[in-house]
């Protein structure tokens, strides 16, 4: 049997937001070219403050002429409560897309199961629903946005269940964030988080909320810390935790899965530890970080 898993994500859900302005209304919101999504492709991006912190972080594809955006379940209502608020004049409609869920798929060929590239933000309609290769990183796996029949589908496919910690493990192992389980909201820049590595920012697109100071960021080199792995010796800290170097704070732990976890660590502290060595600590464990193969930092 081929090694391929579905894993429900229920702490995901989708927007669906319609009307004939839906491109133009979101394109002068969000980090990414709305321009560019459609039926076979997906987009990563995020939705931040007029000072350009992070709220609100999405996957976008196309389906039926609907835009549908998967973000944090907990977090919808706001976040289609601040879209509301930008509607105005624009013809569109924005409402929960409840009718498919979220479904992470992981393993050997997952894409090729599915008629896809290996490509990442490919994407195709699956059982009346969408399939997409994830748009930041394709060893992150697939993300299908399905309804009724939709565990039938992906067994077909050659996909079988597996816990969630499976699809957490692996994505921390990558370094990838999970929406506000490792994005604080009104707090973190998507720069501290990666986004430009992993194709959630379109640099060449028009001005969008938050677009001045993201620019500012990346062009005067702005970015103290970043998001990254660690391997985690020791029980495994509670996010919030701070990671500290001796006696002087070092970062904060985020999300973790098993021995592995993200955390936001000052740079300067990864140059302290190349020069000096020594261990950072958090709660009762040490915590050992890694650049992620795809970071330019």
């Amino acid at each position: 049997m081929p090694n391929r898993h579905y894993v429900p994500l229920a702490h995901r859900a989708l927007i669906a937001v319609e009307g004939e302005d839906r491109k133009t209304f979101l394109q002068g919101l969000v980090s990414n070219d709305v321009m560019k999504a459609g039926p076979d492709r997906a987009l990563y991006g995020a939705f931040l403050t007029p000072q350009g912190k992070f709220l609100h972080e999405f996957f976008m594809a196309e389906l039926d002429g609907s835009l549908l955006l998967e973000t944090d379940a907990a977090r919808r209502a706001d976040f289609m409560k601040r879209l509301g608020m930008y509607r105005l004049r624009s013809k569109v409609t924005i409402t929960p897309a409840d009718q498919l869920r979220v479904f992470g798929l992981i393993g050997d060929q997952a894409a090729a199961a599915l008629g896809l590239p290996d490509e990442a933000g490919a994407a195709k309609g699956l059982a009346g629903g969408v399939a997409l290769v994830d748009p930041r990183l394709p060893a992150a796996g697939l993300r299908a946005w399905l309804g009724h029949g939709a565990e039938a589908a992906l067994a077909a496919a050659g996909f079988t269940p597996a816990e969630p910690t499976a699809w957490d493990g692996l994505r921390i192992r990558l370094g990838l964030p999970d929406g506000s389980r490792d994005l604080v909201p009104d707090k973190t820049l998507l720069l501290e988080s990666g986004f430009d590595e992993l194709h959630g920012i379109d640099w060449q697109k028009g001005c969008y909320m938050g677009q001045e100071l993201t620019a500012r960021t990346k062009y005067r080199g702005l970015v103290k810390k970043r998001l990254m792995p660690v391997e985690i010796e020791g029980p495994a800290p509670q996010p919030g935790t701070p990671v500290l170097l001796g006696k002087d704070e070092a970062g904060e732990m985020r999300s973790h899965a098993g021995g592995n976890g993200l955390a936001m660590i000052r740079l300067e502290v990864l140059e302290r530890l190349g020069k000096e060595g020594g261990e950072l600590h958090a709660g009762a464990a040490v915590v050992k970080p890694r650049k992620p193969d795809w970071a330019a930092f």
